[in-house]
């Protein structure tokens, strides 16, 4: 009786997994399919997309539309410009993240709880975009990477999570540290970031993330055209065909939609080719670090 019983659950499991198969491929298929387009209408002539309503394989292959947005220097301007606020803006996140969570993982930091409830209020109430926009302004940001990396160097609720896994480390390697003479920047530096990698690796995949496809402060801030990123300029060749000519330099001649295809292409290869290099750390990084308060 315990025999079949097993057996039938056995095969109850078996058919859930099949189940479950079957839905994550289909979901999976359905957000990939868009992409696939993408990528295969950006390699295709104008006269095929003009004739096919959904492509996945190009029978006629193109580069003209990838020579088009590389003969002027907007798009690659663009592209060193999201690299170098990324690239920055990932660094100092992570920096002052691991500056300002390491003291805060300490119970016995004079006027932590304060600090700490101070951290959690910003997460229910901050001043919004205006006041945001004049201190940047007061600050002298305006038009300025700067203001694409300092306003934002810490997130409250990134911080608790640094502060969280921090906290979960032996507190016998600092003590042992401590005793060998090591000061907290050396203890910091040289064994809690190196014991911290799953979580360094996470949080450099969001930051950058975040800071690549970031556009929208960028459309505030920055009023120099020549400094916008690569997602400004992909928003002003997607947004309406007018604005093309001004998005790649005052051409005037208007490139074909497949032009958005590769401008796009472009835009996401990039952050698409560092996932793989981090992604194993990427779980682990996640859970551990939201485990205590």
């Amino acid at each position: 009786m315990a025999k079949s019983l097993k057996v039938k659950q056995s095969m109850k499991s078996r058919c859930f997994d099949v189940i479950n198969i079957i839905l994550l491929g289909i979901i999976a298929l359905i957000m990939i399919l868009p992409f696939i387009h993408v990528v295969a209408s950006s390699f295709t002539s104008v006269e095929e997309y003009l004739s096919k309503d959904f492509i996945l394989f190009p029978t006629t292959f193109s580069l003209e539309s990838y020579k088009y947005i590389f003969s002027t220097g907007t798009i690659p301007r663009g592209l060193l410009v999201s690299t170098f606020v990324t690239i920055t803006g990932t660094f100092m996140n992570l920096l002052m993240s691991s500056l300002t969570a390491y003291p805060l993982a300490h119970r016995d930091l004079f006027g932590r709880k304060t600090m700490i409830l101070l951290v959690i209020f910003t997460l229910m109430f901050n001043g919004g975009m205006i006041p945001m926009f004049i201190i940047v302004q007061k600050l002298g940001l305006l038009n300025s990477y700067k203001s694409l990396i300092l306003p934002y160097v810490i997130s409250s609720f990134n911080l608790m999570l640094f502060k969280n896994y921090f906290q979960e480390l032996p507190v016998e390697l600092e003590e042992s540290a401590k005793m060998d003479g090591c000061n907290d920047l050396v203890i910091l530096f040289r064994i809690i970031l190196p014991l911290s990698k799953p979580l360094l690796a996470t949080f450099a995949i969001i930051f950058g993330v975040e800071h690549w496809n970031s556009w929208f402060y960028a459309m505030l801030y920055l009023s120099d055209s020549k400094k916008w990123p690569i997602q400004v300029i992909l928003r002003q060749i997607v947004l309406s065909a007018s604005e093309v000519g001004d998005a790649m330099g005052g051409a005037n001649f208007i490139p074909p939609v497949t032009v958005r295809m590769c401008t796009i292409v472009v835009a996401t290869i990039p952050i698409l080719c560092i996932y793989p290099f981090l992604q194993k750390y990427f779980t682990k990084g996640l859970l551990v670090g939201s485990v205590k308060g």
